[in-house]
Order: C-alpha cells, then sequence, then structure tokens
C-alpha cells in the first residue's frame, strides 16, 4: 500500500536565518558594493575587499567546527592550479613589495576567496540567495545609474555628465556596468530555471527592468559578453523557451530605444562604433590596440614568465608606440575633470601574458577551462535528472520536506544554479578579452568564481542538500530519516 510521505512545516525567520548563517559574510561582500565610493579613491583596497578578507576567515572557523574535509582532489587541482603562474611571476617581480601585493591580489581574487565561497555554500539554496544578492545589487547600482543619465549627475561622456557609473565613480566605469550583467545573466538563470511561476515572472522582471541601465553604462565589452552569455544560457536551457525570451527581449528593445527614444542618438552611435574598431577606432580603442601591442611585446622578450607581476607599468612606454595617448579622461559623477594614466592592457589575457608568462597563462586558463567543462556537465546532468524524473519530481532539500510536486518555488535538480554558473563564466571568460581584474567591482569578481566553482566542482548528485537524483533515492532517504 502506497503511504504518503510527510512534508515538514516550513522553517519560520529565525530558522531560515540560522540555517543561511553561513553564507550570510558572502551576501555581506555583494552588499558592502552597493555603499558610495569616494570620488578620489581610484583603486587599492575598499571596505569589500576586508569583507571579503572576513569571507575566508570565517571559512575556516566553519570547517573547525563542522570538521568538513576542505576540499576535494579535483576541486583542488582545479582552485590551485593558478599559484604556480602567480608565485612564479612574484619572485621574478623587479619591485618585491609590488610583487608581494599583486601576490595578494589574485591570490584573493582567484584562489582564496573563490575557494571559500565554495566551501560556506552548502546546498542549492544558498547558490540561489547569492544569486537573488546579485540582482539586488544589480538593481540597486541601476537605479542610481538610471537616475545619472536623467539628471545629467553621471561620468563624462562625450562632453556631457551622462554615463551611468553607479556607485562606483568615474574611476571605475566598469564597475556598474559589470554589477548590472551580472544582475542580467542570474535573472536570465533564474527565470529559465526555476519550478514556481512567480519566481520566474520575477526574473524575468528584473531581467528586463536591467537593460537599461545596462545600455546607458555605454559599456561595449559588457554588452557583447551578456549578449553572448545570456545567449549561451537561452541555448543550453532549449530552444523553445530561448524563442521566448528573444521575443520578449527584443520588444523591450524596441519600446525603450524605438518607441521611447532612450538615449537614441548616442547609444546608436555607440553600438555603430562596435563595427568600427578596425575602420575608424576612437581614441580609447587606439590607446586599447597600443596596449594589446606593448603586451605581446613585453611576452616575447620573456616567454615563460614574462616581466613580474605589477610589471606591465613600469615596461609599457618602452614597449608602446606613439599612438598612445597621456591617459583617459575622467570626470563627472562627483570627481573633478582629470587625466587616469593607462596602467594596463585593458585584456586579462594579455595582462597575465606580459606579467606571467606563458606558465602563468596556462594555469590560469587552464583553471578557468576546467570549471566551464564542469559545469557544462553539471547542467546537463540537471537536465538529465529532471527529465528523468518527469518534471518538479522529488524534492529531499533541508527544511523543504520530501513530496511529490513539491511546489518550493525552487528548481530541485537544479537547474537554474547550473545555468547561473556557465551563464557568470562565459560573461567573465568573454568580458575578460576587454577588461581586467582594478577598481572597487574586482572583490565581485572573486565572488563570481565562488559561485562557479560551486556550480562545476560540487556533484549535484552528492553535494549535500541538492537533493536526491532520482524518486526512489528519496523514498530510501526519507524511510531511513524515520
Amino acid at each position: 500500500m502506497n503511504q504518503a510521505l510527510p512534508v515538514t512545516p516550513s522553517a519560520g525567520p529565525t530558522a531560515a536565518l540560522r540555517r543561511a548563517l553561513p553564507v550570510l559574510p558572502v551576501v555581506a561582500v555583494i552588499a558592502l558594493l552597493g555603499l558610495p565610493i569616494a570620488p578620489s579613491d581610484e583603486g587599492g583596497p575598499n571596505v569589500a575587499d576586508a569583507m571579503s578578507g572576513l569571507v575566508v576567515l570565517c571559512c575556516v572557523i566553519h570547517l573547525l567546527r563542522t570538521r568538513r574535509r576542505p576540499l576535494s582532489r579535483t576541486a583542488a587541482v582545479v582552485l590551485g592550479l593558478p599559484v604556480v603562474g602567480i608565485s612564479v611571476a612574484a619572485a621574478g617581480a623587479a619591485d618585491v613589495g609590488a610583487g608581494l601585493t599583486g601576490l595578494t591580489r589574485y591570490l584573493q581574487i582567484f584562489v582564496l576567496v573563490p575557494a571559500a565561497v565554495l566551501l560556506l555554500v552548502r546546498d542549492r539554496r544558498d547558490l540561489r540567495l547569492l544569486a537573488w544578492s546579485f540582482v539586488a545589487l544589480a538593481l540597486w547600482q541601476g537605479a542610481v545609474g538610471v537616475r545619472q543619465y536623467a539628471t545629467g549627475t553621471g561620468a563624462s561622456y562625450q562632453g556631457e555628465n551622462v554615463r551611468a557609473v553607479g556607485t562606483f565613480g568615474p574611476a571605475d566605469v566598469m564597475g556598474m556596468a559589470t554589477v548590472v550583467a551580472f544582475g542580467v545573466v542570474c535573472a536570465v538563470a533564474l527565470a529559465l530555471g526555476a519550478v514556481e511561476a512567480r519566481q520566474r515572472s520575477a526574473a524575468v522582471l528584473c531581467a528586463l527592468a536591467l537593460l537599461l541601465p545596462l545600455a546607458l553604462s555605454f559599456s561595449r565589452g559588457a554588452w557583447i559578453a551578456t549578449a553572448l552569455a545570456c545567449g549561451a544560457q537561452l541555448v543550453l536551457a532549449g530552444l523553445r523557451r530561448a524563442v521566448k525570451v528573444v521575443a520578449a527581449l527584443a520588444a523591450a528593445g524596441m519600446i525603450l530605444v524605438g518607441g521611447l527614444g532612450v538615449g537614441s542618438s548616442m547609444l546608436q552611435e555607440r553600438v555603430a562604433s562596435i563595427t568600427q574598431v578596425t575602420d575608424a577606432p576612437d581614441q580609447s580603442v587606439t590607446d586599447r590596440y597600443t596596449m594589446w601591442a606593448a603586451a605581446t611585446g613585453m611576452w616575447r622578450e620573456h616567454p615563460l614568465t614574462g616581466v613580474g607581476l605589477k610589471g606591465f607599468p613600469d615596461h609599457r612606454d618602452s614597449h608602446a608606440s606613439l599612438a598612445l595617448s597621456s591617459g583617459s579622461d575622467i570626470g563627472g559623477a562627483g570627481a573633478a575633470y582629470h587625466k587616469q594614466a593607462l596602467l594596463s592592457p585593458h585584456n586579462m589575457y594579455l595582462l597575465v601574458l606580459s606579467e606571467q608568462g606563458l606558465v602563468g597563462l596556462l594555469a590560469l586558463t587552464g583553471s578557468w577551462l576546467a570549471l566551464l567543462l564542469l559545469a557544462l556537465r553539471g547542467l546537463l546532468r540537471a537536465r538529465r535528472t529532471a527529465r528523468d524524473t518527469g518534471g518538479p519530481g522529488l524534492t529531499t532539500e533541508p527544511g523543504l520536506g520530501t513530496g511529490p510536486g513539491l511546489a518550493t518555488g525552487r528548481s530541485p535538480h537544479g537547474t537554474d544554479c547550473a545555468l547561473v554558473a556557465c551563464g557568470l563564466l562565459v560573461w567573465q571568460l568573454v568580458d575578460f578579452v576587454y577588461a581586467d581584474i582594478g577598481g572597487p567591482s574586482t572583490v565581485l569578481t572573486a565572488v563570481v568564481f565562488g559561485v562557479i566553482g560551486w556550480g562545476a566542482l560540487m556533484d549535484p548528485s552528492t553535494a549535500p542538500g541538492t537533493g536526491a537524483t532520482t524518486p526512489a533515492a528519496a523514498v530510501r532517504e526519507e524511510a531511513a530519516a524515520r
């Protein structure tokens, strides 16, 4: 005789807060990036960076208390691979102090904080909390950016203070664009993978709302990376849903630009400039090409280990042509007009190649490629599990109970979480062609790699709290619990 499985009543706010306690420091890092950045701050550590150090400390304390195994062998190799190139480049730096500073920064962004995030995120609910935190931060920064455009208080662009930069200021014009793009990618993943209609609707509305501030950031690199990342998510989620989402995006674009004329002339000119990078490039593109050439010149002289961490600025002038300008114009958004020195090639791959050589580039990109392959494998496994169980099926996430067709508002098979990881990684890999690390928003990159690492390295069938892969397994777990 079939016996209905009991459903555990939903936990109260206090119990939910206690359950989410380990991941709250990571949420705090994201939230602190919503605070205003002083106009005079042009890099260097900020309060969010300090909080990321506290995240690593909280992770160590959490591991000692729970006596958990820190990392699997695969995770340790994948996350630890960049240490090889970083350490060699730090040892070869001409300035010992600069080398140690670069070593600390690279370890923070690509090793320590990602590993801490991976270990503090215990199940899919924690990952969804981080995804919605990205969306919330993007909505806040986007709202500030739209207000800057509407009131003429943004960063300087073509002689007008209309560029949306959020609270990051003109010294980090990519900051708001990066945050908003992360929010779009997370919202699209949640819209494609969530079970409950209300959650899907909320995610769709958030994604559409974030398109306006993303457009007003006038960041060509962020536009391209977001389009490719969301396109990849749509393809991975299924063609039928892809058609629906593309139709919605096209309609929103027609309303915003065609119907309301939002920034039409500037946006059209900025979009058109993407295809003019070879025929008639503007000065910013010329500077970028010149610095790219300088980076490859440094690599040719030091092919294996590069010129050392933080060595690009010292070797730039000896390898750059006369086409390089003295710096980029910075102003608006509360800052006086000034020149900002061009101290990096604005291409993460070429920055690593010039400062760390082939050893560093292969180690870092090898880690990212492994994460991409493992994240895609996790997505395929999640889709196969959903197919085998015939839809929403059973969920055994802690505190939610077990039952057929339980409407939890969460995808029990983790399709949304896998899409978050894949989308963020694709976005980051594409954006690194046009940008590198630096500025107050960089710490968010570390959190992103931690989210990607969880989606790629935590096996959905064995990770705690991620749900059973089959209904039979769920029944067995429920029987054992009795």
